[in-house]
């Protein structure tokens, strides 16, 4: 179970996934328990960024809410874990935007081998944080998303005070908010007052790619 606000949220989302289904070729199944961990993370970790690695377990997405969500440009086989439900979540950096990269395998496969084993550092999605900034892939954020077998996501949180980091709006792309938006959500660890949330999804050929927020059993919210 995850928070009531979250949950509510994430109807939301789901409701413009599907009301948008045609506009993507993939959909990504994403539990809710996973990204209420990530939030976590996030908040605990601001104003920097965050890049986490996930990754996808043995269970199929359920084949019902495939259906629902699937648009006639649906394409197969586009990235690893197509079709499986993200399963694992593991943060791998802290920084500022100019320090929070895809890490080569070589240097967190020994951070990571004693619970991961010999997947250690290799992850199939990664998701970075936007931290006052839009979830929309800047020109580094597509060419770190050439190195990804699945698909990348961005993570988009707008809090307060802003410090040396203002929101930035006007700022070209799809906007995906999850929950209402500038409705204050609550307060973070660090003292933000942590106002709006956005994710996207993205092939590294330029595709988008639906994130559809599902339960521990794989039902859509």
């Amino acid at each position: 179970m995850v928070s009531d606000w979250l949950a509510e949220a994430l109807a939301i989302y789901n409701d413009e996934s599907h009301q948008k289904r045609e506009a993507y070729v993939a959909q990504v199944h994403f539990p809710a328990s996973i990204l209420e961990k990530i939030l976590d993370w996030a908040f605990k970790s601001l104003p920097d960024e965050i890049l986490v690695g996930l990754d996808v377990g043995p269970n199929r997405n359920l084949s019902t809410v495939e259906v629902d969500f699937n648009g006639e440009n649906g394409k197969s086989n586009l990235f690893a874990g197509q079709g499986y439900r993200i399963n694992e979540a593991k943060m791998v950096n802290r920084g500022d935007s100019f320090s929070v990269h895809h890490l080569p395998e070589e240097w967190t496969d020994e951070v990571f081998g004693t619970d991961r084993g010999p997947r250690a550092g290799r992850f199939t999605h990664w998701l970075h944080t936007h931290p006052n900034c839009p979830a929309i892939p800047s020109p580094q954020d597509a060419d770190a998303a050439q190195s990804t077998d699945g698909v990348d996501l961005i993570l988009g949180i707008e809090f307060s005070p802003q410090g040396p980091l203002p929101w930035f709006e006007d700022v070209p792309g799809e906007r995906r908010k999850i929950g209402d938006s500038r409705q204050k959500l609550g307060r973070a660890i660090t003292g933000h007052n942590i106002h709006s949330l956005e994710l996207i999804a993205f092939h590294k050929a330029g595709f988008g790619i639906n994130v559809v927020f599902v339960d521990d059993e794989g039902n859509a919210y």
